[in-house]
């Protein structure tokens, strides 16, 4: 109920403050062409940024998460909880910034040191903002009361709630429609989280032949009756539909006889052709 325009208008202000980001996923991503609507210089460190994709996405690279630290006005961190990452951003990394600096924390609790981040915010007036707490309430509605908010510093937060907002809610419900349909639809499961990411396969056999049904079964059959196992397989159609070339990926080498009787079984095979190593 206080009218104070006089000390609210004494913020710094965010028109050339340099934004660091640790973690350059999708989010830090969304975060970094944020800060540029801001005309803020952003600077960024991740295991798999490159001096290429950081050229693309107009970031400064950094050798690491101190480095960045050290060289922003505020830090802001995106990275996934694993065994990795877990205290990552740490007092060797928050001593790094600059007094008054600030420090942006919407990622995984365990990321972060928490005792640390208290420490200088009490020492060296680190401001920060935040909405992930270690031993956060199970429950929807409960009393929490997070050491950091004892610093006496400027710490605001608020509940990790990205996803639960109604907007979020509709799109994660029109996201779930979308991946089904186009199983349904294509077989092709969007942004599965448990594929391989390299096949076992040593061997790539191509077979060009005619679209007809049992040209492919009789291929498998004579790849089962030695004991090689397909590994991965794409079957292409050519346009007109009347011609197809098989691409399948094998554990093992096929017996020159074994692609001979690939060849002569039937007259709807056109060629055939062994490559060693997983390629298209």
């Amino acid at each position: 109920g206080q009218w104070n325009k006089k000390e609210f208008s004494e913020a710094r202000g965010l028109k050339g403050r340099t934004l660091g980001i640790v973690g350059l996923g999708r989010i830090g991503q969304a975060v970094a062409r944020r800060a540029r609507g801001f005309e803020m210089p952003v600077v960024a460190w991740s295991r798999s940024l490159t001096n290429e994709s950081a050229e693309r996405l107009h970031v400064a690279p950094c050798e690491s998460a101190a480095d960045v630290a050290s060289r922003c006005d505020v830090l802001s961190i995106h990275l996934a909880s694993t065994p990795d990452t877990k205290d990552l951003v740490n007092r060797a990394v928050l001593e790094r910034l600059k007094p008054g600096s600030y420090v942006i924390y919407t990622s995984r609790a365990d990321v972060l040191d928490y005792a640390a981040l208290a420490d200088e915010v009490k020492q060296r007036e680190i401001r920060v903002g935040l909405d992930v707490y270690p031993d956060e309430p199970s429950s929807g509605v409960a009393p929490f009361s997070p050491p950091i908010f004892e610093t006496g510093g400027v710490v605001c937060g608020t509940h990790h709630i990205g996803a639960s907002t109604a907007q979020a809610q509709q799109a994660i419900g029109e996201e779930t429609v979308r991946i089904v349909k186009s199983y349904l639809e294509t077989g092709q499961v969007i942004h599965c989280v448990n594929l391989r990411e390299g096949s076992a396969a040593t061997w790539c056999l191509s077979v060009r032949h005619l679209n007809k049904p049992g040209v492919l079964a009789g291929v498998l059959e004579a790849l089962s009756h030695e004991r090689i196992n397909v590994e991965e397989m794409h079957n292409v159609i050519l346009a007109g539909g009347d011609a197809a070339r098989a691409q399948i990926h094998l554990d093992a080498k096929p017996a020159d006889q074994v692609l001979e009787r690939i060849r002569s079984q039937s007259d709807s095979v056109l060629g055939v052709d062994l490559t060693h190593g997983n390629q298209d």
